[in-house]
């Protein structure tokens, strides 16, 4: 290899590697694991319990899928729940550029949860689609636990920080709104005319100042002479 092919080898090694750092040093999205620390009005009382949260998203067509995980139970039943007796659903709040929420749920338990031990909440998922562009932050809301015919409500307490937070892009960009037409005093809109319908449009108005013009010196005529006859 000559030494200006190697010299060449050299410098693009050195661009790709420059370009891979850079890419990893500027992600578009930073995730935490977040104690939550849940107050739960259950049936028989009210419980709490701290579970740590993750988020995740992943783009899906002009949104994002969201999944929120449970590393630990938030409650628990004082008789065994049966395999696919519990049915768990949250909401995720969407703060920073864009705001609002995403509800998320899950699928029953798959196994069947022992009295009075803390219930493992499946993950939970939902569709997220931007409305506005910029960096967002999504942060567990309230969970809600459904089993054998009784709801548990269970709300954050500790006002936990984002678990995670994304740079995102509102379906079609930011483009306005094309200017409303013009309307005349009587509110109908008037016509949008290019250079050869205005040329016509002022041909008919001097048209129609000519016929006026020449109707009101007839009329003036005419009273000329009846007034001398």
């Amino acid at each position: 290899m000559t030494h200006r092919k190697r010299t060449t080898a050299l410098a693009l090694a050195s661009a790709l590697a420059i370009s891979a750092a850079v890419l990893t040093l500027a992600p578009s999205a930073h995730a935490d694991v977040v104690d939550v620390a849940y107050n739960c009005a259950t049936p028989i009382g009210d419980k709490s319990a701290v579970s740590p949260i993750d988020i995740k998203a992943v783009k899906a067509g002009d949104g994002y899928k969201l999944t929120m995980s449970f590393q630990k139970g938030v409650s628990s039943s004082p008789i065994e729940l049966g395999k696919g007796a519990m049915s768990p659903g949250a909401v995720i709040l969407v703060g920073g550029a864009d705001k609002g929420s995403v509800p998320v749920s899950g699928p029953p338990n798959p196994e069947a949860v022992p009295a009075d031990t803390p219930i493992k909440i499946t993950d939970l998922s939902g569709t997220y689609t931007p409305k506005k562009s910029g960096k967002v932050t999504f942060t567990a809301g309230v969970l809600t636990i459904k089993a054998m015919g009784t709801t548990t409500t269970c709300t954050p307490g500790n006002s936990p920080k984002p678990s995670l937070e994304l740079d995102v892009t509102a379906p079609g960009g930011s483009a306005a709104p094309p200017p409303p037409a013009s309307t005349a005093a009587g509110g109908d809109s008037l016509p949008q005319t290019g250079p050869a319908d205005s040329a016509l449009a002022l041909g008919t108005l001097g048209a129609t100042v000519l016929l006026s013009g020449a109707a009101g010196v007839l009329w003036l005529t005419r009273r000329g002479r009846q007034a001398r006859s």
